[in-house]
């Protein structure tokens, strides 16, 4: 496999949004996944991005104004939730929601000008139950849809593919590009599970009906289903579609150790997942590729998850 230019992106500032005490979306799972990062020969190779703020208009072009106020001031007087109790907030949240977003956007950048071939933002809050108008799920703006709003406004790349194989469904990513046929969104998740949506009948709206392909999974599907779901329905979608650039809201929950799913995925099937979408940015974008972490709640699965689909996206060979 030839070796990638492959960009990274994280800040300690991410271990400052203060979900308390037992919360599962902890900053835990950024310190620990970043030591093991830290400690692989292979991480000095990626080219290291530096974090900045998400620029408000960006925010504003998948979400109501209202829910920015609403956020910004829900933090500001330090209330303990967004919108649902699962948003657990404190003081800081807001700023490190901000960040969170334009973390993606810096990375989008290296990739769509080809200062890089693909990336990995190691972000916190994740994005992907957020809605137009509303926090969910442990998530305040959606990352990955304000990425690939702007990848379309600021690099005029038409054709956005994002694939979300988060354990749970990407709520929030469908509905903001449901009715959107320039917008793709694929998601394998477990069905039923939370939040409750992703049947496989949900297919889009309107203009979009067909750019949105949900294959719910059943509890204790493993690497063999997915496998399967990859060949006969993922990648045949993707060659249909012709992306511009491949998006990965990357949840690493489906792992069998999750606690919070009923999936069994390996570590190592994360790599496989991973280089079949290479192989997609290969034949159709240029190598285009743009990851961002999503769920996963075991701290030593996800670190490894993490290192495994870095090192994919990277071209590192397996080691023996």
């Amino acid at each position: 496999m030839n070796t990638m230019r492959t960009a990274f992106i994280s800040d300690q500032r991410f271990l400052d949004h203060d979900t308390g005490a037992g919360h599962p979306e902890r900053p835990a799972r950024l310190s620990h996944t970043l030591k093991l990062l830290q400690a692989q020969n292979w991480f000095g190779q990626l080219q290291q991005l530096d974090a900045q703020a998400c620029a408000t208009q960006w925010l504003r072009s998948v979400h109501d104004s209202a829910l920015l106020e609403r956020a910004k001031d829900s933090c500001a007087r330090g209330l303990p939730y967004l919108d649902t109790p699962d948003v657990a907030i404190s003081t800081g949240s807001y700023d490190i929601a901000l960040l969170a977003a334009g973390s993606v956007l810096v990375l989008a950048d290296q990739i769509a000008s080809g200062a890089c071939d693909n990336g990995f933002a190691l972000v916190r809050p994740p994005g992907h139950h957020a809605e137009r108008d509303a926090a969910l799920g442990f998530c305040l703006f959606n990352n990955i849809a304000i990425a690939a709003r702007y990848l379309q406004r600021q690099h005029g790349l038409e054709r956005i593919l994002i694939l979300d194989w988060d354990v749970h469904h990407g709520n929030g990513t469908q509905h903001l590009f449901e009715d959107d046929p320039n917008v793709f969104y694929i998601s394998l998740h477990q069905y039923p599970h939370y939040p409750g949506t992703g049947a496989r009948t949900e297919n889009g709206s309107g203009s979009g009906q067909g750019a949105t392909l949900n294959c719910p999974m059943p509890a204790g599907a493993g690497d063999a289903v997915y496998a399967q779901a990859f060949n006969e329905k993922v990648l045949p979608a993707i060659d249909h579609f012709q992306p511009d650039i491949i998006l990965i809201s990357a949840g690493f929950d489906a792992h069998q150790a999750d606690p919070l799913g009923d999936i069994d995925l390996s570590t190592d099937h994360y790599r496989w997942m991973t280089e079949r979408l290479l192989e997609m940015t290969a034949k159709h974008c240029d190598n285009r590729l743009l990851s961002v972490l999503e769920g996963g709640y075991h701290l030593d699965a996800l670190a490894q998850s993490v290192a495994t689909h870095l090192e994919a996206l990277a071209g590192i060979p397996v080691r023996p």
